[in-house]
């Protein structure tokens, strides 16, 4: 008997890597997307991202989303933009991020002594590990966390903007018959 089975071969690992990279951006430009179409108006959007690159710069790992969504709405700014704003640190970028944030805050604050231990990045293990490390990488979030936002709500004003008056003029030529 013949086995009637395909062969597939396993993939190779640049395949494998071409395709996540290619699933990447397909994700990232469906939310880029999905973004520049809320009904918002670009000051909105703009708030919103900024608001969820500053909370996003804090060390409160897992209260990041509660945190800025209760900001969202007394800010009244977008949910889905601010929440996807805080996404730049997760749980796969938190021990460089973290560690980054120690770096940032020991040299705005370098009279502390304390040191820096992966092992220990849950918001308990902080607290307890001392008020010091955690003030060091509050410092630097802040530290961080204040140009980031700016930067974010000038920069993503202008592409949101941009990104507008082009798809309106595409969208009357479209009616135009052009």
């Amino acid at each position: 008997m013949t086995d009637l089975r395909r062969h597939i071969p396993p993939q190779e690992p640049a395949k494998k890597r071409a395709d996540w990279w290619k699933g990447s951006k397909r994700w990232v430009k469906y939310w880029c997307l999905r973004l520049m179409r809320q009904n918002s108006s670009p000051k909105n959007l703009a708030a919103a991202l900024a608001l969820g690159m500053f909370i996003g710069a804090l060390p409160i790992m897992p209260f990041q989303s509660v945190v800025v969504i209760a900001l969202a709405f007394v800010l009244r700014v977008n949910k889905l933009a601010a929440w996807l704003a805080t996404c730049y640190s997760n749980a796969l970028t938190m021990v460089p991020f973290y560690y980054f944030l120690f770096l940032v805050g020991k040299a705005v604050m370098p009279f502390n002594n304390v040191a820096f231990d992966p092992n220990n990045l849950k918001m308990e293990q902080l607290i307890e590990s001392g008020w010091e490390v955690f003030m060091v990488m509050f410092t630097g979030g802040l530290a961080f966390g204040i140009p980031a936002t700016i930067l974010t709500y000038f920069l993503s004003l202008f592409i949101i903007r941009r990104y507008r008056q082009h798809r309106a003029v595409r969208l009357l030529r479209k009616r135009i018959g052009n």
